[in-house]
């Protein structure tokens, strides 16, 4: 017990004195990695303590990776690393260069003292599911990339509600929570608004929507602005040899679509921007100088990265909505 000292009188929560104890113990080798902390009744019984405030201080610990619980046995010192005060479970789909520039403005602005621990779910519901379940109780932030997968919310309501973060794609169900996102139905609507004098030179707009990874309010906002607008508009889920008529422009999500239909173009001696046109999805460098030039509708990644950080270090509960836009190049 000579590990755990508290003081009444002093304006410092009871639970919160217990971290420092044991957080000061670890930094003068009082206890070592594998040592096991007093019992939590043990320490109620010293310090006439409830097993609430015993236990807050133990599982703050424990979401900072610094102890950890064997069940039945008790509360053991997982890592001697003390300078960590948040340690944050973030969840992607996957892997892919819009991502890694959130990932690493979310790093860059998170500051000292936090751990991230990356997972993707790659749209596997049962993969989501096990790592959000596998991930309770272990970490201060779960930052939750959910994508339109269903029935999320139910495996979400699991984590300590005031701990969760919704990114990039969120649903009514999921409204409880704090969150940075995209609204993919506003987003397109604007975005081909903004556009409207280029695009009335074509005489038809086709989306390619596969509709596995895609925002399912991309389909539904681009089908509002064609109809209100009365433009002829055709949604196809995939491009394989398609031949491009003169007059058709293209709104393309996925990168792969994107060559894909440069290419076919190429074999059919067409020129992009004057005889069809092409909007791609998210902004990459590569889009700036690939075919003179790709006209993108994109969310600033960078910013949402930096807003997430925001959020986390103010423990904020707000619902932002990132800001995108039409950037015009030559394919328009």
């Amino acid at each position: 017990m000579n590990v755990i000292s508290i003081h009444n009188n002093i304006g410092l929560p009871k639970y919160k004195q217990i971290i420092l104890s044991i957080e000061k113990a670890i930094e003068e080798e009082k206890l070592v990695k594998g040592d096991r902390l007093p019992s939590v009744n043990k320490v109620c019984l010293a310090f006439s303590l409830s097993r609430d405030t015993v236990l807050l201080g133990y599982d703050e610990l424990k979401k900072r990776g610094i102890i950890y619980a064997i069940p039945g046995k008790g509360y053991y010192v997982k890592s001697v690393e003390i300078t960590i005060k948040q340690k944050i479970f973030l969840l992607f789909d996957e892997l892919n260069s819009f991502k890694e520039d959130i990932y690493n403005s979310f790093l860059q602005h998170i500051g000292k003292n936090v751990q991230v621990d990356i997972f993707f779910h790659h749209f596997n519901p049962q993969v989501f599911q096990k790592l959000i379940h596998d991930s309770n109780g272990n970490y201060t932030k779960y930052i939750i990339m959910p994508t339109n997968l269903n029935d999320v919310a139910n495996f979400v309501k699991n984590l300590p509600v005031g701990e969760v973060i919704i990114l990039d794609q969120t649903n009514p169900e999921l409204k409880i929570y704090p969150a940075i996102y995209q609204n993919h139905q506003k987003d397109i609507v604007e975005g081909l608004i903004k556009g409207k004098a280029r695009l009335n030179k074509y005489k038809k707009l086709i989306l390619i929507f596969p509709g596995f990874r895609e925002p399912l309010g991309m389909k539904i906002g681009f089908e509002a602005f064609c109809t209100e607008y009365h433009f002829e508009y055709e949604i196809i889920t995939e491009f394989t040899n398609r031949e491009i008529i003169s007059g058709d422009l293209y709104i393309i999500p996925n990168d792969r679509d994107l060559v894909r239909v440069i290419e076919n173009a190429r074999n059919q001696n067409l020129k992009l921007g004057a005889d069809f046109g092409i909007i791609s999805y998210n902004e990459t460098p590569l889009k700036k100088i690939v075919a003179n030039g790709i006209t993108t509708i994109s969310t600033h990644f960078e910013m949402m990265g930096k807003i997430l950080a925001n959020m986390v270090l103010k423990n904020s509960k707000e619902q932002i909505e990132n800001k995108s836009s039409l950037i015009i190049r030559n394919s328009l």
